[in-house]
């Protein structure tokens, strides 16, 4: 504390700014942060490069972004949030919901920012381990709830370990959790899901349960993770909160108009969607028949449980001009990438197996 000139709160101080996956080089490939390997949709560009009235503010509401997601929920619009990415909006939602003395369970390993989100509110984080399958444990999150407990994190498919919550534990999971708890359902990847039990936050939604919400994001899938934009479903005096919490005018025209051209392709998204899923599979038996003990994914990235040879096995994929994210002492995360890219990792992995 004593090189910061002015008084932080001490939690702030030691807790470690978000890191984002490591940037590739011209000649490597970029399989450190989840991104679409593919570009824009022209349509997507189009609407972008119409959307020049850079000297006026945005639409707060992304009214018509919401008026389009609500008809998709069968929802009215103010079940509807938008915001800048989904992580946008658990900050929101954390800040709301939690302050001093208070707890916010979550899985770990999980989505790298969920401890520090929490931290910033002043709660405390409760990390509640994975499973031995590296899935979400779902009875565990629920046997961790306190009196103290303002939000419970659920990430499915998890990040990084690429498993899913079921709908069937999932549903017994908010039945076992105080319905004056926030449940916030993280469904960044679901787009990629090709298991028929996973939880789907449509049903979740039409289920009726108030202290759910569920986020989505534009960022993976849809590819636009360099306009940052996401949506959250839920009660509307819990996403009023989360407005409240928010910084105003974050969403940009550029980054609503891209969503709704997204929107308006998805045949082409879902055929895009279809191959990283097929790469993924492929990926996932391949890595396996050289002996990783990789967990089954369904995401658009593979989990290497490499431990504390973490940073060792990410090094042999940077040496060979693959950029992968390393979690050290937990595993590599390797997102699924251009098809050109899938042999040469597993060739490095085969380099760096158990």
């Amino acid at each position: 504390m004593t090189d910061i000139p002015v008084r932080v709160r001490p939690e702030i101080a030691a807790l470690p700014a978000y890191k984002q996956g490591k940037q590739a080089g011209a000649t490597a490939y970029k399989l450190s942060s989840n991104e679409n390997p593919f570009d824009p949709l022209p349509g997507v560009v189009a609407a972008v490069r119409d959307a020049v009235a850079f000297n006026r503010y945005p639409d707060a509401l992304a009214a018509r972004l919401r008026a389009r997601l609500a008809e998709r929920f069968g929802v009215t619009d103010d079940r509807i949030h938008i915001a800048a990415g989904s992580v946008s909006i658990l900050y929101q939602l954390a800040q709301a919901v939690a302050s001093v003395g208070d707890e916010i369970v979550l899985p770990w390993r999980s989505f790298e920012a969920y401890p520090g989100i929490v931290t910033v509110t002043g709660a405390t984080p409760v990390m509640v381990p994975l499973t031995d399958a590296a899935a979400v444990d779902l009875p565990a999150l629920a046997a961790a709830v306190t009196d103290r407990t303002r939000a419970v994190f659920v990430c499915t498919p998890n990040n990084p370990t690429g498993a899913i919550v079921t709908q069937a534990d999932f549903d017994a999971f908010v039945a076992a959790v105080p319905s004056d708890v926030l449940i916030v359902l993280d469904e960044a990847y679901v787009e990629f899901v090709t298991d028929a039990a996973a939880v789907k936050g449509e049903r979740v939604i039409a289920a009726g349960h108030d202290n759910v919400v569920i986020l989505r994001t534009f960022s993976k899938a849809y590819g636009l993770a360099g306009l940052r934009i996401g949506y959250a479903v839920g009660h509307p005096r819990i996403l009023d909160a989360a407005r409240s919490a928010g910084i105003p005018l974050s969403v940009t025209a550029q980054a609503e108009a891209a969503a709704l051209a997204s929107l308006d392709a998805e045949d082409d998204l879902r055929e895009r969607v279809a191959v990283v899923a097929r790469r993924r599979d492929l990926l996932v038996d391949r890595l396996r028949e050289i002996g990783w003990d990789v967990p089954t994914a369904q995401g658009n990235f593979v989990w290497l449980p490499a431990g504390d040879r973490s940073l060792e096995v990410a090094a042999a994929f940077e040496a060979a001009d693959l950029v992968v994210r390393p979690f050290a002492c937990d595993g590599v995360r390797v997102s699924v990438g251009e098809e050109e890219s899938i042999d040469r990792v597993v060739e490095v992995a085969a380099s760096v197996r158990p």
